[in-house]
């Protein structure tokens, strides 16, 4: 049930930032950056540093999805999505004519165009009431003037293939390499707790390796999906081939056990969170920045089924990795996976 409400609710929240434009994509990356670290560290807290059990630990945040309720109902201006629901259902008529003629437009359709989210000129709204406004990239989309009449279910299956390998893919990649390093690998990437070792674990069970494992890469989460007022990545399958390698050397770290502390795992577990959380957020910018405006809000919901996917794709990746690995390490001599 939680899984079902995370991703029902991901891909609603999503699609509606694109009416209040390019900043609250921003501001979604960090607040879901930041909830994934509060979450991770309150685990740490309570479990580690007070004590409690896991069922009490638990129970004790149940009720932060409350916060929610809070936040759309009251906190959220309403103005956006209401504007947003007038425009798209009030029936402007087809208006073909160049945007030399601006002079002759009537006056409510320019009235209208403005409470378009992000750059809005009336150019750009008399454009898109053109019969011939439909995007080169949605070549099936619907145009403004059809918004009473939805799509079929082939027209947005055609919709979403546009935009499988520009957006869908990379974050699917992404998605597939750093959870399955979170479900299968990072459970098995332990090293001795010893007085005697010069890079000795700053941990006193083996039990704490993993929710720092975990705390590590939710702050490279939340400072990657905070940055794109300040850095954007317009390769995104660049980033996504960096973990996929990350995958690959915390597998050989867990098979061979060749990296001589623990802070270097540490780092890459980090930089892991970074790549993860530029991936996710700069692909949404790009969305934002390159799709039509007529197919944002759609573009952006299907995507995001791409990381929901990648997770369930690495859960059951690591449903057969983690034990594998740990079989192997048992073998080997090192059965601190099976130790707490």
């Amino acid at each position: 049930m939680a899984s079902l409400s995370s991703g029902g609710g991901e891909l609603s929240f999503l699609g509606l930032t694109h009416y209040y434009g390019p900043f609250s994509l921003a501001a979604w990356g960090s607040g879901t950056g930041g909830a994934g670290l509060v979450g991770a560290g309150l685990y740490v807290l309570l479990t580690s540093t007070i004590g409690l059990t896991v069922k009490t630990s638990l129970l004790a945040s149940a009720f932060l999805p409350c916060f929610m309720l809070l936040s759309f109902f009251i906190i959220l201006p309403q103005g956006p999505l209401r504007r947003a629901h007038i425009k798209g259902y009030s029936g402007i008529p087809t208006i073909d004519i160049d945007s030399d003629d601006i002079d002759t437009i009537p006056a409510y359709a320019s009235s209208q165009s403005l409470m378009a989210p992000g750059p809005s000129v009336a150019s750009e709204a008399f454009h898109s009431h053109s019969p011939r406004a439909a995007s080169p990239a949605f070549p099936n989309s619907p145009r403004a003037s059809s918004f009473p009449t939805k799509p079929s279910f082939q027209q947005n299956l055609q919709r979403t293939s546009s935009l499988f390998f520009p957006y869908m893919l990379p974050l699917l990649l992404v998605y597939i390499a750093e959870y399955t390093v979170n479900q299968g690998v990072s459970p098995t990437l332990y090293f001795p707790i010893s007085s005697s070792s010069p890079h000795n674990p700053p941990f006193a069970a083996y039990r704490e390796f993993y929710p720092f494992y975990n705390f590590l890469y939710q702050v490279g989460v939340f400072i990657s999906r905070s940055s794109t007022p300040f850095i954007r990545i317009h390769n995104l399958y660049l980033p996504s081939f960096l973990q996929i390698a990350n995958l690959t050397i915390l597998i050989s770290q867990s098979l061979w056990d060749w990296i001589p502390t623990v802070y270097i795992v540490f780092i890459i577990v980090f930089w892991e969170g970074l790549l993860g959380g530029a991936v996710y957020v700069n692909t949404f910018a790009e969305i934002m920045d390159k799709v039509p405006e007529i197919d944002r809000e759609f573009s952006l919901g299907a995507t995001s089924v791409s990381d929901s996917g990648g997770i369930c794709v690495a859960g059951f990746l690591g449903m057969l990795l983690e034990p594998a690995l740990c079989g192997w390490n048992v073998r080997h001599g090192r059965k601190m996976c099976k130790m707490t």
